[in-house]
């Protein structure tokens, strides 16, 4: 199967994806580009339970976008810079391959059109 075998070799990008696919999560991305933050901190606009907050930030750090650090009690979050790049990569080459495909099309069709002009 086609899928199957594209998400053996693209492992990276299935966790990048999943990871950003949830409200929370991406939430909780918005509010540590403006900075680290403790996740008490991070857990508290959510109305979310601490263990929840925690399975989230597990997701995203499995996934690569984020790190984080604990000091004595307290474990505060950062975004790792570069970590949403593979995603935009991966986008801008499927847009790249459809804006190509719909040149050629575009291509065809004028031909077509001038055909029956003439």
């Amino acid at each position: 199967m086609i899928v199957s075998d594209m998400a053996k070799h693209e492992p990276d990008l299935s966790h990048l994806f999943h990871a950003l696919a949830d409200p929370t999560r991406r939430a909780i991305l918005t509010r540590l580009a403006e900075g680290p933050a403790r996740v008490t901190d991070l857990a508290d606009p959510t109305g979310l339970r601490l263990p929840t907050v925690m399975k989230h930030l597990a997701v995203l750090e499995a996934a690569g976008l984020i790190a984080s650090a604990k000091d004595g009690r307290v474990r505060t979050c950062a975004l790792r810079p570069g970590a949403l790049e593979p995603g935009r990569q991966w986008i801008e080459d499927r847009r790249a391959a459809w804006e190509a495909r719909l040149d050629r099309l575009e291509a065809l069709v004028m031909r077509g059109m001038e055909e029956r002009e003439t």
